[in-house]
């Protein structure tokens, strides 16, 4: 048996983001419509300076491919301590047919990856046609992947930006204005970040509401990506009382999600979440219906979208001939 092993500089040249975002809309789809054996997935809190390491599985019909993710995360200490990066990740996939493991690949890049592609499906879906101006509520390596993602499916004529960290902020101007040729603002507080946008990206690891509901004005989309475990937080749960809710897995988000928590203050019931994005995309259920409404996507992140993103690379890597084949058994 031949085992394809692809590291992360391989990964990178074998997929654009258009290519990203196509396999997470088929995802959110395959999803919806029942094609997906998803577990919950298993996070390991490791005690600080450590941070925390999750498994994700998941075996999608329509590819027959069954793929398992390790993505690790907030190990603060590691680039001094041990010579590797703040957050890692390793993808597995079998061929569903044998159980045989037919490829290893770096997956640190694949998480940000198929994660900025959600934001960029929701905004195709949800947004509205005439949003131009992005605000982002962090500013570190998910916020620059939602940038790139969201600029593939609309044109972003400015970007407002806050972190709790002024050095952040000046990296990722910088950054995005010299990759891009975004106009980029620091905003004085999150408040006036916030007031500026049609589409709201948060990508912190808030463990409390950053966001007021009153900040929020009618029309925007947003973008919520930071919580995606108990404990973490980045709304004034109030918020959610007049907004359209969309959830990539409903069950996953009033668990684990930021849904969770206007669910447990009473705020809103089940009845109140509109649904998934995939179903949105197959046309089940409507998006958004006017321009003043609010619309919220909560993204927990799915096995399925590694399983989509991670089998267009493999694919891609058989047809250039690129990486390293092995006999695993």
């Amino acid at each position: 048996m031949q085992t394809l092993l692809l590291s992360k500089a391989q990964v990178a040249s074998l997929i654009s983001m258009a290519e990203v975002i196509s396999a997470v809309e088929e995802a959110y789809k395959a999803f919806s419509s029942g094609q997906v054996v998803q577990p919950d997935y298993v996070g390991i809190h490791l005690p600080a300076p450590r941070g925390e390491i999750d498994f994700k599985a998941g075996y999608c019909k329509s590819n027959e491919i069954i793929s398992m993710k390790a993505s690790s995360g907030g190990f603060v200490d590691n680039p001094t301590a041990h010579g590797v990066p703040n957050g890692m990740g390793s993808v597995l996939l079998f061929d569903a047919a044998s159980c045989a493991l037919i490829c290893m690949m770096d997956g640190s890049l694949l998480t940000g990856l198929r994660t900025g592609a959600s934001g960029a499906v929701s905004v195709k879906a949800l947004a509205r046609k005439n949003a131009r101006k992005v605000t982002c509520i962090g500013t570190g390596n998910q916020a620059r992947m939602q940038i790139r993602a969201i600029r593939e499916v609309m044109h972003i004529e400015a970007i407002h930006a806050w972190s709790r960290t002024p050095e952040s902020c000046a990296c990722f101007k910088a950054d995005i204005e010299s990759e891009l040729a975004i106009p980029v603002t620091i905003a004085e507080s999150k408040q006036a970040a916030v007031e500026q946008a049609d589409i709201l990206i948060t990508t912190t690891r808030g463990k409390g509401p950053l966001v007021e509901a009153s900040w929020v004005q009618p029309g925007t989309h947003i973008v919520a990506i930071g919580t995606d475990m108990r404990g973490k937080q980045e709304f004034e749960p109030e918020l959610f009382r007049h907004a359209r809710i969309v959830n990539d897995s409903i069950s996953q988000c009033i668990d684990k999600g930021e849904t969770w928590h206007p669910l447990n203050a009473g705020i809103i019931g089940l009845d109140d979440i509109h649904g998934e994005l995939g179903e949105i995309l197959l046309g089940t259920k409507p998006g958004r219906e006017s321009d003043e409404e609010i619309t919220l996507f909560d993204s927990t992140g799915m096995a399925i979208q590694d399983n989509t993103t991670a089998e267009k690379i493999y694919r891609n890597a058989l047809e250039n001939h690129v990486g390293t084949f092995f006999a695993f058994l």
